[in-house]
């Protein structure tokens, strides 16, 4: 199936090449798949090939033995690819690719309800996972030989309310992440208004008690942590505040803001809207949020100290924005608009901004753009 799109030129190249390309080159195709809820009208992780040559989308046949796959990352040096699945008992998998053919190699549990997210640690022989509705984090350890799980899950649950009693009467756990140093695991949690850092042995694979390395405004919701490519900043995003807050970096784990939490909305905007995906260009010059009710991607300046200076609120053209995947080379960013069911492009401007380019693909119930290779 094969979807025409406008004027799209996506940069960058995934994978190989025989020679550097230039910063604007595009590549022949890119490699890209998307994961979804079913109970939106997704059925499995779906596949998809772009090339901006003939501006064109396709998708090969959905995997099906990745249902509610709502994030998913690719360890880098096995090649393999661990998908959250959502559910009542959480699981994650293993995916071995050939081409457009997802293996399943590996299902293991995630000791916990609806995980939501996963992260590597540095040495790749340990992946942390979210428990979003059980408000807990599961470690599990993985052979350094094959990256395949060696044991089953440790889990380490959350403590802790806000405010916001239909959201926060207990722990929930949204995001995970290892420090550069590679000693400490970073977990935000939405219900707890907390970033707990939790200290980690890569030696032996292990999680000691978690302690908080930031206290986030009561009933602000933190959801995510985008970390600055260079410098010792990193971005945490409020779903239920709506807004970003700059945070300085060290010494590990501690977070401390630089500057008050700055709105992720369009100014005079009454409606309802929830916060939702967090990424910066690999420069590390731009910041992007999406909003998931006033369906809108807000652009942020990154100065040389790390505070947030706002450029551009742009439509998401879809509903409810939750997940974006800033491409190789940077001039183009994804839009996953789950509610629409859509994958929508923008062309990235040297100053950041953001134009719709092309009229996208389909993507029933998307929750996530991944890149494959």
């Amino acid at each position: 199936m094969t979807t025409p799109m406008s004027r799209r030129t996506i940069l960058g190249a995934i994978g190989a090449t025989a020679l550097p390309l230039p910063a604007h080159a595009a590549p022949a195709s890119l490699a890209l798949y998307a994961g979804g809820y079913n109970r939106e009208g997704g059925h499995g992780l779906l596949p998809l090939h772009y090339r901006p040559d003939t501006e064109r989308w396709q998708a090969a046949a959905p995997v099906a033995d990745a249902p509610d796959a709502s994030f998913g990352i690719r360890h880098p040096r096995h090649g393999l690819h661990y998908l959250v699945q959502e559910g009542a008992d959480g699981m994650v998998s293993a995916f071995r690719t050939d081409g457009d053919r997802w293996t399943r190699v590996a299902h293991v549990s995630s000791a916990g309800a609806d995980p939501c997210h996963v992260a590597l640690d540095r040495t790749g022989t340990a992946l942390a996972v979210a428990n979003y509705s059980s408000g807990s984090v599961a470690l599990i350890r993985l052979d350094p030989a094959t990256g395949l799980p060696s044991a089953p899950a440790t889990v380490h649950p959350h403590r802790g309310s806000g405010p916001v009693t239909d959201r926060q009467a207990g722990p929930h756990a949204h995001w995970v992440g290892f420090t550069p140093d590679n000693r400490w695991l970073w977990s935000v949690d939405l219900g707890a208004d907390t970033v707990f850092a939790h200290p980690f042995d890569a030696r032996t694979g292990t999680l000691g008690t978690a302690q908080a390395a930031l206290r986030a405004p009561a009933g602000s919701g933190p959801r995510h942590i985008a970390l600055h490519p260079a410098r010792p900043f990193a971005y945490l995003i409020h779903e239920l505040a709506n807004t970003v807050t700059a945070l300085r970096v060290g010494p590990a784990p501690t977070l401390t803001p630089l500057a008050p939490p700055v709105s992720t909305l369009a100014p005079g905007f009454t409606g309802k809207s929830q916060a939702g995906a967090i990424a910066i260009d690999a420069r590390g010059r731009y910041l992007y949020a999406s909003n998931r009710g006033a369906d809108t991607i807000a652009v942020f300046a990154i100065a040389s100290n790390g505070t947030l200076t706002p450029v551009q609120t742009i439509s998401a053209t879809g509903r409810w924005p939750r997940h974006m995947q800033l491409l190789p080379g940077q001039s183009r960013l994804l839009v996953a608009n789950q509610h629409s069911g859509t994958i929508d492009s923008f062309a990235v401007a040297p100053d950041g901004r953001l134009t719709p380019h092309g009229p996208g693909t389909a993507a029933p119930g998307v929750a996530f753009i991944g890149l494959r290779d």
